[in-house]
């Protein structure tokens, strides 16, 4: 499908069940908005403790649902965030919104594909 979401790889993690997939990306983007929200303000702030939580939640929801190229990114922001260097992660909170705009119309699709 797309580089977005392994699609084949999230359908075996909720064995096959389109409706519990569908309802984990409708769970995802429902959470996703108000911890990018404290992702920024976290950065802006220099907290890097809130930042590490925020962005480790997000590195374990971005895995959950196969979207692999969030999930390495999420994975270097909460490494910032361990080790409290956050100068660093403008850029990788940019590309972050840019591949949660882009999940979003993947799951359009992928709600398409299922027929809903």
């Amino acid at each position: 499908m797309s580089q977005i979401i392994d699609l084949k790889d999230a359908m075996e993690r909720v064995q096959d069940d389109k409706e519990l997939l569908l309802e984990l990306f409708d769970i995802f983007v429902e959470d996703f908005v108000g911890k990018q929200k404290g992702l920024w303000e976290a950065f802006k702030k220099g907290d890097c403790s809130a930042f590490q939580m925020l962005s480790h939640g997000l590195k374990g929801a971005t895995g959950n649902i196969s979207a692999h190229q969030m999930h390495l990114n999420c994975i270097e922001l909460d490494k910032m965030g361990k080790g409290c260097d956050l100068a660093p992660a403008e850029p990788k909170l940019k590309l972050l919104d840019q591949q949660f705009e882009e999940l979003k119309v993947e799951i359009a699709k992928v709600k398409k594909e299922f027929g809903k």
